[in-house]
């Protein structure tokens, strides 16, 4: 009976022990200035630790199964547009591709890529990546198991946001300088389209059928939508005052889509079914309509927010907040920041790997 008993009473003391849990995703953040990557555990929203990776970190994502984080260096100077860049000359050996290990947390290797990179995407098979060069008007096709160029692609100046679509794998490519968007059949490496948006397009993301682009268009104050089968300009999404609409991000489902607002502070969420079901043909062909009705609320976050990222499940959007140094967390649900996590300086991008993988 007394071993009985002792072992029940370890039982239960070793039972009421609370164990540590590992994260069930990480948020790894692009530190423009600083030069390095911020890692917050994702149950706790609590930052785990900060490694170097070179310059001018910017566009970051997963690769598909979480094993590799990827990120953009880039040697060129932070300048305002229309400065004359040989006063600060850029130092091309430090543009390149990085190569993150999620699960070491660290650097582990950095490829040569093409000249100023700045976002790019990652096809859906996760075998290569498409990159904006940002002073060369044009994208990289990269293998990423080798970091081996596959191909070149010319667009218009000042490339810039770089989204595939999930359905047809179409790469598109938004041009500032100009306000077009460029859609590239990956496998013929050609510009199949080119629409124009105007208003200085600064990312792109797709329906989760396909159907629809969204391209946040800073200096016009709203998105524009693009019928991704006709490559034709939709309507536009008038945001309010202030807003000068940088990152995208839509649901799972696709019903919403979210747009950070730079120095707008604050995140617009979007009711695309209302979107879609209000655009009249007239609005539609000229590429208008202003499109309110289908913009659900308006979201303070921290200043000058650009990158965003949904959680794994759906239910929280992490948000880079690039002068106000820190991530602000996001509960979709109440619509309302949770808290903001003080990270490196500069955050750019942000990236979510699920531990589990």
């Amino acid at each position: 009976m007394n071993r009985l008993f002792v072992s029940l009473l370890l039982w239960v003391l070793f039972a009421a022990v609370p164990r540590a849990e590992s994260p069930g995703y990480l948020v790894f953040v692009s530190n423009e200035r600083s030069g390095d990557v911020t890692v917050i555990d994702g149950t706790t929203d609590s930052v785990i630790g900060t490694f170097a990776v070179g310059k001018r970190p910017r566009g970051i994502h997963a690769a598909p199964d979480g094993r590799r984080v990827f990120v953009t260096l880039s040697g060129s100077p932070r300048i305002a547009p229309g400065v004359d860049e040989n006063r600060a000359p850029a130092d091309k050996r430090a543009d390149g591709l990085g190569v993150i290990d999620p699960a070491t947390r660290k650097l582990i290797d950095r490829w040569h890529v093409g000249s100023d990179p700045e976002q790019f995407a990652i096809s859906k098979d996760g075998k290569f990546a498409f990159i904006a060069n940002e002073d060369d008007a044009s994208a990289s096709i990269i293998d990423l198991d080798s970091g081996q160029s596959r191909g070149r692609i010319k667009v218009s100046e000042e490339p810039e946001g770089v989204g595939v679509n999930p359905a047809t794998g179409e790469v598109y490519v938004t041009c500032e300088e100009k306000g077009e968007v460029f859609a590239i059949d990956p496998e013929q490496q050609r510009v199949i389209a080119t629409m124009q948006t105007g208003g200085r397009p600064r990312s792109v993301v797709f329906s989760s059928d396909g159907s629809r682009a969204y391209v946040a268009c800073e200096n016009g104050g709203y998105v524009a939508v693009i019928d991704a089968p006709s490559h034709k300009l939709f309507s536009k999404i008038q945001l309010p005052i202030g807003s000068l609409p940088m990152g995208t991000a839509i649901s799972r489902g696709g019903k919403e889509l979210y747009v950070s607002t730079g120095r707008g502070n604050a995140i617009a969420i979007i009711d695309t079914e209302k979107l879609n079901a209000q655009a009249s043909p007239l609005l539609s062909a000229r590429g208008e309509g202003e499109g309110e009705e289908s913009i659900v609320t308006m979201i303070p976050v921290g200043n000058r927010v650009w990158g965003i990222a949904l959680d794994p499940a759906g239910s929280k959007l992490y948000t880079a907040n690039g002068a106000s140094n820190d991530v602000s967390v996001v509960d979709l649900k109440s619509r309302k920041e949770l808290r903001r996590i003080k990270v490196g300086d500069g955050p750019w991008g942000i990236a979510i790997v699920s531990a589990a993988k």
